[in-house]
C-alpha cells in the first residue's frame, strides 16, 4: 500500500512539474510590453554621444549670483550618471528576462547590444566627465573626454541603435501595435 502511494505521490509530482514548465514556457509577455522595454526604452540613450548630453550634464553644475535656490553641492552631474546608470542597469536586467521567441530574439540582442555598450561608458567616461563638471575643472580637459566617447563609441552606438529601431518598427507593424515614428 505504502508503495502505491509513493508512485501515485511521484506520479502526481512530476504531473504538477511538467504542468508548470508547460505554463512558463508558454507564458511569454505580450508584443507590446516586449516592444516598450526592448524597444522603446532605448529613448533614455538616444542622446548618448552627442553634445546636447554633456552640456545638461555641465549645466547641472552652474550656479547663479543673486539665486540661493541655485546654490550647489557638488556633486549634481555624478548623481544624474549615477542615476542613469541605475536605470541602465535595471532595463537591462527587464531585457534578459524577456522571452526569445521568434523575430523577437534579435529584437532582444541587439537591445541587450546596445545597453552593454553604453553601461560601461557611463561608468567610467561619463562619471569622469561628471566629476570635471563638479569640480568646475577647465572646459578643455571635459572636452577631451567627450571628443573620446564620440571616437571610440558613437559609430558602434549609431548603427546598433538604428537597427534596433528598424526591427522594432517591423516588430510594431507586424504585432499592429500603436507606435508614432518621428
Amino acid at each position: 500500500m505504502i508503495r502505491i502511494f509513493k508512485k501515485a505521490h511521484a506520479h502526481l509530482l512530476l504531473s504538477m512539474l511538467f504542468t508548470g514548465l508547460l505554463f512558463l514556457t508558454s507564458c511569454t509577455e505580450s508584443a507590446d510590453r516586449f516592444f516598450g522595454i526592448a524597444v522603446l526604452n532605448t529613448n533614455s540613450l538616444r542622446e548618448f554621444g552627442m553634445p546636447v548630453f554633456a552640456k545638461r550634464l555641465d549645466d547641472e553644475t552652474k550656479e547663479f549670483p543673486n539665486v540661493p535656490s541655485s546654490k550647489k553641492k557638488g556633486d549634481e552631474a555624478q548623481k544624474r550618471i549615477a542615476n542613469s546608470i541605475l536605470y541602465i542597469e535595471k532595463s537591462l536586467k527587464e531585457i534578459k528576462e524577456l522571452s526569445e521567441s521568434g523575430d523577437k530574439k534579435e529584437i532582444k540582442q541587439l537591445s541587450l547590444e546596445l545597453y552593454e555598450l553604453v553601461l560601461p561608458v557611463y561608468k567610467n567616461e561619463y562619471m569622469a566627465y561628471a566629476k570635471l563638471c563638479d569640480t568646475k575643472a577647465p572646459q578643455e580637459q571635459k572636452d577631451l573626454i567627450i571628443k573620446a566617447i564620440d571616437e571610440k563609441y558613437n559609430d558602434a552606438f549609431e548603427k546598433k541603435y538604428a537597427l534596433l529601431l528598424e526591427k522594432g518598427k517591423a516588430f510594431a507593424i507586424a504585432n499592429n501595435l500603436n507606435v508614432k515614428w518621428d
